[in-house]
């Protein structure tokens, strides 16, 4: 990230137009993100119930998380387009500098490291708007840089749909991830997705598993259990190999303060889910995930390695099936790397996420824009001729 100036001021921002028949044009203001938090409160957490695209990582409470977990000097900006007064689409972004190996100024969209999805909130309907009016912004804004680089985008989902028919973009990288969707029930999924050598693998290690004590799959339930709940995940992480390489949350006061208020923000919205498989009362796997109807997205999970012979991990994602039957949910994202050997053998269905390029408008950009895409996409041949 680089110390650039502000993208653009608000008050320099372009006011809403008229549109020929009276009705106002969409019109984006760019903000300082700590700033506008307080202030966009109500708007923002309304804006993420009617979006497009459920994204979790995008909506107030995670973001407020995010942000307090880092430094006061980190200043996020906040693309917010309204029409009139309307709040219609949030993009938090960032001037960066270095693209493709070569030493460009870009705008991109902001992403905490625990982010797993870039896709902005905007409003069901107004996904046209929301870019037209965005990227109008950007096209004015001389400290935007020579374009906007865009991560983790669901290349299938209407926001990224919008986007390539408001304006030509490339497609930077390209990576698939499991995803649940099934109209199937979760035995009936577990069957079919699972082969049935390896089901009678787990099965035997369950029934190994509760040979050690009473075997309890438990889902968080009372807001008072929270903390104890947060203490647990933290010091099974800990005692792992992230804890070991020093990347567990609890290794460091900031990314556990982060952990406790994301998941406290998650439940205070009615977004959380929280699941732990126990043996004999003690949890040995946990699972964090987060529920946007019609959507749910898989934060976190841990097991305690010393039960790892009996893959605990795996079997309370086994568990996490149940999600088949909520009838508020049609389908969740892992947030799992691509080809992640755990829940791709569980889940069958991929997601496509992609990070894009977009040019902003003005000669001299375009020039830019088209060098580093030249250059990306011959790195890119040559990688594949290597491989």
């Amino acid at each position: 990230m680089t110390s650039m100036s502000r993208i653009v001021a608000a008050e320099d921002a372009v006011p809403a137009q008229a549109g020929a028949r009276g009705a106002p044009r969409a019109a984006a203001v760019v903000r300082d993100l700590r700033e506008a938090l307080p202030t966009l409160s109500d708007e923002w957490t309304a804006l993420a119930l009617r979006a497009a695209e459920p994204n979790p990582f995008a909506e107030l409470w995670f973001v407020s998380a995010a942000l307090a977990s880092l430094p006061e000097t980190v200043r996020p900006q906040l693309l917010e387009v309204r029409r009139a007064d309307r709040l219609i689409g949030l993009l938090p972004v960032v001037p960066e500098r270095g693209y493709a190996r070569l030493p460009v100024h870009f705008t991109a969209n902001w992403q905490h490291d625990q982010m797993f999805l870039g896709t902005p909130l905007v409003a069901a309907g107004e996904e046209a708007a929301f870019w037209r009016a965005a990227l109008a912004t950007l096209d004015d804004a001389p400290g935007a840089g020579n374009f906007l680089h865009l991560r983790g985008l669901a290349e299938q989902g209407p926001v990224y749909r919008a986007l390539v028919a408001t304006r030509a973009c490339g497609i930077a990288y390209h990576e698939v991830r499991a995803f649940l969707q099934s109209s199937l029930g979760p035995q009936a999924y577990y069957e079919q997705a699972v082969r049935p050598k390896k089901r009678k693998e787990l099965r035997r290690q369950r029934n190994r598993l509760a040979e050690l004590g009473d075997l309890a799959f438990r889902r968080l339930e009372n807001a008072a259990d929270l903390a104890g709940w947060c203490d647990a995940y933290l010091a099974l992480e800990k005692a792992g190999w992230k804890g070991e390489a020093g990347s567990a949350f609890a290794c460091l006061p900031a990314k556990e303060a982060f952990f406790r208020a994301a998941l406290k923000g998650a439940h205070d919205a009615g977004r959380l889910q929280f699941l732990r498989l126990d043996v004999g009362g003690r949890p040995v796997a946990m699972l964090v995930n987060f529920r946007c109807p019609p959507g749910s997205f898989s934060f976190k999970t841990v097991f305690d390695g010393s039960f790892a012979r009996f893959s605990p991990g795996v079997l309370i994602q086994i568990e996490n099936l149940d999600i088949l039957d909520d009838p508020a949910i049609a389908w969740m994202d892992s947030c799992a790397a691509e080809d992640h050997p755990m829940i791709d053998s569980l889940w069958a269905e991929r997601r496509a996420i992609v990070r894009v390029t977009v040019p902003l408008k003005g000669v001299s950009r375009f020039t830019t824009y088209a060098a580093c895409r030249a250059l990306e996409r011959s790195a890119a041949a040559l990688r594949k001729l290597r491989a």
